[in-house]
């Protein structure tokens, strides 16, 4: 290089300021790279990833302000230091910001020392993960944001007429990722919705050693709607040209556009990669001929560039030496320091923020959810997020189905005509383009609520939370956050549909995210508060919550019997519910069940059971498993002195192994005994009772704990007690290695020789809000009904299995005042033919099939 410079002639005009400043900054990204190399063979330096080659994207950053967000992918050397330029700051500066990276420092502005990230808050760039492609669906989020906040006048970080920029290299466009922020771009295009980005795909022909076919990434960049611009790296003119054109289209036209940048790459993928191992000398030489640094250094006169580059080199060794000693992260707690939560008194006081009630009756057409009565689930967290939506004006609600629909179990039905579509709508089905809206959305300021439709369809999607969200502040040290609370409708024991995409317990991928708050509201008096305290952690500190939702419990009214409506409870407003504190039910202390989600209700049945043969339970309710209450852990363990970890996730990788170390780690010595659902997945229909945990697997471990046997084999509502009083029979605690190596079903697979019935069928089937018994009349489907009579007759018992369906009711929608309007009523059905439908759906399956003698159990919606 420094020979092809001093080639270079010198006379001539006195050097154009603007060339100078794109030569510095490219020259500054060639030398960082190669100092890094040489810090890395010294053991000095920790990241050898270059942008050398890839240096034209300078001119990218030219064509940009330096407020315009930036989402960069590695090979971005140099537009980060353009960037830094065009914001004032000297080349020095710059040079000195980027290997306080190499070396870890805590003065890195990307990331406090965490990791070698293109960032910095002050120049609107924001850090990204090494992850492929994993930034391009907040960055088309982030553009969204820009334009909905000016819709709805809302600040936001960036300038109302910001543009986005992101970069990605020609092998990332075959991810998923890529493809999916790039479909969506187009989708928000067609849809009439602004979008203004820019995407950047730098092409130098190679992922690490596979070449890219001949032509595809041209053909591949081109989308519907995206407007494509293409620029040869080497040719600087036809860069900016190119830069320019397709900013302009997203500044002024607030559409998207996309540059295909062709690039070459020198010094191999990075400092381990020995590229003569899949490249020939003859193409290694080949690409010599493309320099973008010399093709911009051609177009210079007047100065002595190989002069200029020697001065750069220097000033790069200097600083490079000079932070040898830079102080670096020298304790868990400095790495960890981003993750660190709220203060809980600074949570709980965000938490019960509200408009005053006049506000409030406004939005409630003057019936109040604390003045309803007893509530479902479902209905609890309508209520609470309209109360939100009405509090925090940055809220926004959306997902598959949300909005129009009111969601498939009708947990938003209402809010849409409240609120208004810019606040609440649906998306396009991608779950990978939902998150990405969300993160979008959350560093840009406002306050997102997306919904994933199953915890099943999270999976395709879960680095957006693991590599995007909760990283985000890590790898920012706290310059950048984004808040932001995802609902999720998930676990099991739906009844007569759905198998495994609709009954999914996988929740260790959850738990296992570094940072992350998970929710699982199981009652509905605990929703509201611990929705609110969710929406309030992200306020104050930028919290990525998952609001777990048991599905089967959305529209549960009864408890032990039906129409005891023991399953209902009050919205109170002024409700808290700390992050990381359960919630304990009865005081018994002969036994300890720790417990959440629909474990809570099949436990509260097992106590009941338990106490008619003496033997006085409590039931901690975990409510949140991740942080998990270890001290309401520990502290009712101690309670009783005996532990049964009620778990209905998967044996491997569930919530019970978390408590039982909890338990191990806190000194308690008790016995401990775990019962949990299999490792399979869930089958469709009855099979799924073969894998799942049951009341009567919980019901006989805790009797295996307490030293009883159980009662013979016979539906209990029937069976007569067949054992002596508690007092007449000592108990006799288990060996505390029972539970810790073995199957608790297991262990008392002798004892009981046939499964054990508890209870009755409920009225209304589990996860299904309009169902009905054979004979009686349709209930109404308002989420949130204030004038609902408190105490409706009881139905009759289900007919036969194989009954006719009653008389339908013709669908429609009934407008109301309250929040919950245009809501459907749909035909009514009996239990054993309706499982664990919506009536919404029942009706788009007869409209598609009106036979009387269609199959009806285990119909599937076609989500899929």
């Amino acid at each position: 290089m420094r020979a092809v410079l001093a080639e270079q002639p010198t006379g001539g005009p006195a050097p154009d300021a603007r060339l100078l400043g794109l030569f510095d900054a490219m020259a500054g990204s060639r030398l960082l790279d190669i100092q890094a190399r040489r810090m890395r063979e010294r053991g000095q330096g920790f990241y050898t990833i270059g942008s050398a080659g890839h240096e034209s994207n300078a001119l990218v950053a030219e064509a940009l302000r330096s407020t315009d967000p930036a989402l960069l992918h590695y090979r971005s050397g140099a537009f980060f230091l353009a960037r830094a330029l065009q914001a004032g700051r000297p080349l020095t500066e710059a040079l000195r910001a980027v290997l306080h990276g190499v070396v870890g420092s805590v003065a890195d502005p990307a990331s406090g020392g965490r990791h070698k990230v293109w960032g910095d808050a002050s120049l609107s760039v924001i850090p990204q993960t090494s992850t492929i492609a994993s930034q391009l669906p907040r960055a088309v989020g982030t553009a969204f944001a820009i334009a909905r906040a000016q819709r709805l006048g809302l600040p936001t970080r960036w300038p109302r007429d910001a543009v986005v920029v992101a970069s990605f290299g020609d092998a990332s466009i075959n991810h998923s990722t890529a493809a999916g922020a790039l479909n969506t771009a187009g989708y928000c295009l067609r849809q009439g919705l602004p979008l203004p980005i820019v995407f950047v795909c730098e092409d130098n022909g190679l992922g690490i050693s596979v070449p890219s076919p001949q032509g595809w990434v041209a053909e591949a960049a081109q989308r519907p709607g995206i407007h494509y611009v293409y620029a040869e790296g080497d040719e600087p003119d036809s860069v900016s040209a190119a830069a320019a054109e397709a900013v302009a289209i997203a500044r002024e036209r607030r559409r998207p556009a996309l540059l295909h940048l062709r690039t070459v790459r020198y010094l191999a993928h990075a400092g381990s990669d020995v590229e003569s191992a899949y490249r020939s000398p003859a193409e290694i030489a080949a690409e010599l001929l493309h320099d973008p640094l010399l093709a911009l250094a051609a177009e210079l006169t007047g100065v002595d560039l190989a002069a200029r580059y020697a001065e750069i080199a220097d000033t790069v060794a200097a600083l490079a030496d000079e932070l040898l000693d830079a102080a670096t992260l020298t304790s868990a707690a400095a790495v960890m320091a981003p993750l660190v939560p709220a203060d809980p008194a600074v949570i709980s006081r965000e938490a019960l923020r509200r408009p005053d009630d006049e506000r409030r009756g406004e939005v409630f057409s003057g019936r109040l959810p604390e003045d309803a009565g007893p509530l479902t689930l479902a209905q609890v967290i309508n209520a609470a997020l309209a109360d939100a939506l009405v509090t925090r004006p940055e809220l926004l609600v959306f997902g598959e189905d949300v909005g129009r629909k009111g969601g498939v179990y009708g947990l938003t039905r209402g809010l849409q005509a409240r609120f208004g579509q810019a606040r609440v709508f649906d998306t396009l089905l991608d779950e990978q383009a939902i998150l990405g809206l969300g993160l979008g959305f959350g560093v840009s300021g406002l306050l997102p609520v997306p919904e994933i439709q199953y915890l099943a369809y999270l999976h395709n999607a879960e680095d957006q939370l693991r590599g995007e969200a909760a990283s985000l502040k890590f790898f920012s040290d706290g310059a950048f956050t984004n808040p932001m609370v995802v609902r999720v409708a998930g676990l099991a024991y739906q009844r007569g549909f759905g198998g495994h995409f609709h009954n999914d317990d996988a929740v260790g991928v959850l738990r296992d995210i570094p940072g992350i708050v998970v929710a699982v509201p199981s009652r509905p008096e605990d929703a509201a508060p611990m929705l609110r305290s969710c929406l309030a952690a992200a306020t104050t500190s930028g919290q990525v919550s998952v609001f777990l939702e048991p599905i089967a419990l959305y529209h549960e009214r009864d408890l032990h019997e039906p129409g005891d409506r023991g399953w209902l409870g009050d919205y109170d407003p002024s409700a808290d519910a700390p992050i990381g504190v359960g919630r304990t039910h009865g005081d018994g202390t002969d036994l300890t069940i720790i417990t959440y989600g629909n474990g809570l209700r099949m436990s509260l049945r097992v106590v009941a059971r338990l106490a008619e043969r003496g033997v006085q339970s409590r039931v901690l309710d975990l409510r949140w498993i991740a942080p998990l209450p270890a001290e309401d852990i520990l502290r009712e363990a101690g309670a009783s002195g005996r532990v049964l970890v009620v778990d209905e996730t998967r044996r491997s990788g569930g919530v019970g192994e978390g408590v039982l170390s909890e338990l191990v780690d806190g000194g308690f010595t008790g016995p401990m005994a775990r019962v949990t659902s299999k490792d399979s997945y869930i089958p469709l229909g009855d099979a799924a009772d073969h894998v799942l945990l049951s009341e009567a697997d919980i019901e006989a471990a805790a009797l295996t704990m307490l030293g009883l046997r159980p009662l013979q084999a016979a539906p209990l509502q029937t069976a007569p007690l067949q054992t002596a009083p508690l007092e007449t029979a000592p108990l006799e605690p288990a060996p505390l290695e029972i539970a810790a190596s073995v199957s608790v079903t297991e262990l008392v697979s002798e004892l009981v020789t046939e499964p054990i019935e508890f209870g009755a069928p409920t009225d209304v089937p589990i996860g299904d809000p309009d169902a009905v018994v054979d004979g009686a009349e349709p209930p109404e489907a308002l989420l949130y009904d204030p004038e609902a009579e408190a105490e409706p007759p009881l139905p009759p018992p289900p007919g036969p299995p194989g009954a006719e369906p009653a008389e339908t009711v013709p669908p429609e929608y009934v407008p109301t005042d309250a929040v919950g309007s245009f809501l459907a009523r749909g035909p009514a059905w009996s239990v054993s033919e309706t499982g664990g439908h919506t009536a919404e759906e029942l009706h788009d399956e007869e409209a598609e099939d009106p036979s009387p003698d269609r199959p009806r159990r285990g119909f599937h919606f076609g989500r899929r």
